[in-house]
């Protein structure tokens, strides 16, 4: 069985065609290095375009790299970062965080479907207001969150000011950041700096990219020194334009957007059909790209002698994940798979 078109992963597909074909034209001539060549450029404004803001963009090879620097930008290393216990900073990052920030501490809080909410994170800020304590700096919010489910704008607005009382920057780990504005069909500047997020860490690699990520600053004081601090991590490709071309590619026709719809309508088939087999449950509500299962260990151990291949995650459950190279024809054998081990 095809390994690409399995459910372990949205990390598993290929490269999207229009992302493959920029890159194909960037390597026809030679351009400056280190970011100063004129795709590097196009891509940058191209973001800026896309959020409808001027904001200082930069790019990096990958997440757990744009996550830890972006964080690491906000504050010092006696302060610490509040986020949700499932966040893939927290859970998926080897400590990358606190390294880059020479010691930050993330502070765990909690909340219904993997979100914070204001009240779990007021808790976390006034549980102790100590010099014994590191101080609260920042908020990482994951949008969708690492269990598929996403932030509305109104969530986000309502943690802006409890962010605001307690004079938190607000870091955004969009790893599938594509999927929740196609979810919730917003512009996406609605659920980033008019919602009040300072720094988000834009995902090309699950979004039809070899590799890059864009560290997205709306709040640009926030930035300062960081292109050094990208270079110091190792961070700063030399041949920038093969990170940033393939980006022109997404931005263009806003395919990054039809690769996220795409992605989404795949899971959602995925999920209905499941609903209401014998032994089946979902386990989280399905609102982008992955589909988390209850299902019985010997349903998931039958599935996997057929082939396929999906992990058990978080609490347990099969996570299912579909990307921009999901076809229904997969989906619909994956269904009658489990329709006929569940018979």
């Amino acid at each position: 069985m095809s390994v690409s078109e399995q459910f372990a992963s949205d990390n598993y597909s290929g490269v999207c065609p229009q992302a493959w074909k920029a890159m194909d034209e960037a390597n026809r001539v030679d351009e400056a290095a280190y970011g100063e060549d004129s795709w590097t450029q196009r891509a940058a404004d191209g973001i800026r375009a896309l959020f409808d803001t001027d904001c200082d963009v930069y790019f990096v090879f990958n997440g757990t790299a744009a996550n830890s620097l972006a964080l690491a930008s906000i504050g010092q290393s006696f302060h610490s970062v509040i986020c949700h216990e499932l966040a893939h900073i927290e859970t998926d990052e080897c400590g990358g965080p606190e390294y880059a920030s020479n010691g930050a501490k993330l502070l765990l809080g909690q909340g219904p479907d993997g979100k914070l909410t204001p009240e779990s994170i007021e808790h976390l800020v006034t549980k102790r207001t100590d010099i014994h304590y590191p101080k609260p700096k920042a908020l990482s919010l994951t949008q969708a969150t690492e269990v598929g489910t996403i932030y509305t704008p109104d969530e986000l607005r309502a943690i802006r000011a409890t962010a605001d009382q307690y004079n938190l920057n607000i870091h955004m780990d969009g790893a599938r950041f594509a999927n929740a504005v196609a979810a919730l069909d917003v512009h996406p500047s609605e659920i980033t700096w008019k919602a009040g997020v300072d720094v988000l860490c834009f995902s090309g690699t699950k979004n039809g990219l070899a590799l890059g990520e864009a560290v997205v600053f709306f709040n640009k004081r926030l930035a300062e020194d960081f292109e050094w601090r990208c270079k110091q991590a190792g961070q700063l490709a030399s041949k920038m334009r093969f990170i940033s071309a393939p980006w022109c590619g997404l931005l263009e026709d806003d395919v990054w957007l039809k690769n996220a719809r795409h992605a989404n309508a795949c899971a959602e088939r995925l999920a209905s059909g499941l609903a209401g087999l014998p032994g089946i449950a979902l386990r989280y509500p399905r609102e982008v790209n992955g589909v988390f299962v209850e299902m019985p260990e010997p349903i998931q151990a039958a599935l996997r002698s057929k082939g396929w291949r999906f992990y058990n995650f978080i609490g347990g459950s099969a996570r299912l994940m579909c990307s921009w190279a999901t076809t229904t024809e997969r989906v619909d054998q994956f269904l009658a798979d489990v329709r006929e081990l569940v018979a």
